[in-house]
């Protein structure tokens, strides 16, 4: 943390990337998002068909999305799809 000139600490922002219980960064939205998801299937399956199928559902769900996200996540944070190969455009400047 810096000083500023009256000698009042100044939050400078995270020196390390965010990271919880393994998953960092923007995958911490899609993981919150897979929890719900998985909650809002329990309260339904368990509607319609019991406790246990909820629970089960449930499970399946929050397992299913935190796997998906781990692999994701070893990709990298700013994973892109990079083609391979020459392109050429034409036309790209108009002729007036």
């Amino acid at each position: 943390m810096a000083m500023d000139q009256k000698g009042y600490p100044v939050f400078k922002g995270l020196q390390k990337p965010l990271e919880f219980m393994g998953i960092r960064g923007r995958f911490l939205t899609l993981a919150a998002a897979a929890i719900g998801v998985s909650f809002i299937g329990f309260i339904l399956f368990s509607i319609a068909l019991g406790k246990l199928a909820g629970f089960i559902a449930m499970l399946v769900t929050a397992v299913v999305g935190l796997v998906i996200i781990y692999i994701k996540q070893r990709g990298g944070l700013h994973n892109k799809r990079r083609e391979k190969g020459i392109f050429i455009y034409k036309n790209l400047k108009r002729n007036s």
